[in-house]
């Protein structure tokens, strides 16, 4: 009998969504129970604003219907609702395979702005994603007049790709978006994440 060595695999999803706990946060999959949080945060045009794919008015029905989804258990990416360990839901950050290339996104609560939690919640799972999945690189974007976005991805060792067009769903109109890109040697980790 000849035994065929079976070659390993190249790993196509990094696993299922983990709970990741960092200096100030904890960092976990979405429940069903957010959707108030989440349309709270998210009917807020400070925030909806500089987010692509966010209608606004944002209700809670739609929360419930983009949850729905999420929480189905039959996608590889990753939705983390970012919780200060109440459990309370102040944001989201998320690494989803688009077009073949892996990609986070993140918002958080007007509230929250300027404390650097959100480089923290985004460092964490990036830090987790890579250790994950090594060979990866993320892709990632801003709207260019989002320039706290881009830095946060600056300061995590992103690097500018290129600019386009992109629609914008809230402001219903083309918006020139710079579109980055983190290669996993480039990661630079935040403190405290």
């Amino acid at each position: 009998m000849n035994a065929v060595l079976e070659q390993p695999r190249a790993i196509t999803s990094p696993g299922p969504c983990p709970i990741i706990e960092t200096h100030r946060l904890v960092l976990r999959p979405h429940r069903m129970t957010d959707a108030d949080a989440m349309a709270a945060s998210l009917n807020d045009w400070q925030v909806t604003r500089m987010l692509s794919r966010v209608p606004m008015p944002y209700h809670p029905e739609d929360a419930r219907d983009w949850l729905n989804r999420v929480c189905s258990g039959t996608l590889a990416d990753w939705y983390l609702a970012i919780t200060e360990g109440d459990d309370v839901h102040i944001g989201s950050v998320s690494l989803e395979l688009r077009q073949g290339h892996w990609h986070l996104g993140y918002w958080l609560n007007r509230f929250y702005w300027g404390q650097g939690l959100m480089t923290e919640a985004a460092g964490a799972a990036i830090d987790r994603f890579l250790r994950r999945m090594p060979e990866s690189e993320v892709h990632s974007g801003a709207f260019a007049d989002n320039a706290a976005s881009l830095r946060l991805q600056q300061k995590l060792g992103f690097v500018l790709l290129d600019c386009r067009e992109a629609f914008s769903l809230s402001r219903n109109a083309m918006v020139p978006l710079i579109e980055t890109r983190l290669r996993a040697q480039d990661f630079r980790r935040p403190k405290g994440a």
